[in-house]
């Protein structure tokens, strides 16, 4: 079972609740700029394996080469991919794709409006956790380190993210 999501990540800072001395707030620089960098994401459970791919855009054409990409994975062993309701994955090509592939590939949608269902939005809490609150990224170039890091961790050490997916399992 594989559950396949998107976020955006701000180059701004995230600020989030911390602790510190009675006084002496923390202070975080903030760039005043509005970039962010898309990243699709996928969650296979029964092994927690995460899969990503950074694009410039959310669409049908970007996501298509997520699923691409996904599909060099799971292609020889088939799987079941369970997706939100983004108006993308609905696009007629991605159902094109989907049909034509249908012999190891099985979609289905997850409820409208209902994020709680997706284990992968717990993995992209873990990723702004771990890697952008309260954090400074003078340029899009170390936000992208940043989250290169928090995911290549989370692929080499899966026990690292296990714990957030434990209701799913």
């Amino acid at each position: 079972m594989i559950f396949t999501d998107e976020a955006s990540f701000r180059q701004d800072s995230t600020l989030h609740a911390t602790w510190s001395r009675i006084g002496c707030p923390p202070e975080v620089p903030v760039t005043g700029q509005r970039k962010s960098v898309k990243i699709f994401g996928a969650i296979e459970l029964k092994k927690t394996r995460f899969h990503y791919r950074q694009d410039t855009v959310f669409n049908a054409s970007t996501y298509f080469a997520f699923l691409q990409q996904l599909a060099r994975s799971y292609r020889r062993q088939g799987a079941v991919l369970i997706q939100d309701n983004a108006t993308y994955h609905k696009d007629g090509d991605v159902w094109a794709w989907f049909d034509a592939n249908r012999h190891w590939l099985e979609v289905h949608q997850l409820p409208p409006y209902s994020p709680e269902l997706n284990p992968t939005e717990r993995l992209w809490r873990y990723t702004r956790q771990t890697g952008t609150h309260n954090r400074y990224f003078p340029d899009e170039k170390e936000l992208i380190g940043t989250l290169s890091r928090v995911f290549g961790e989370m692929q080499t050490y899966p026990e690292l993210i296990r714990p957030y997916l434990q209701s799913f399992l």
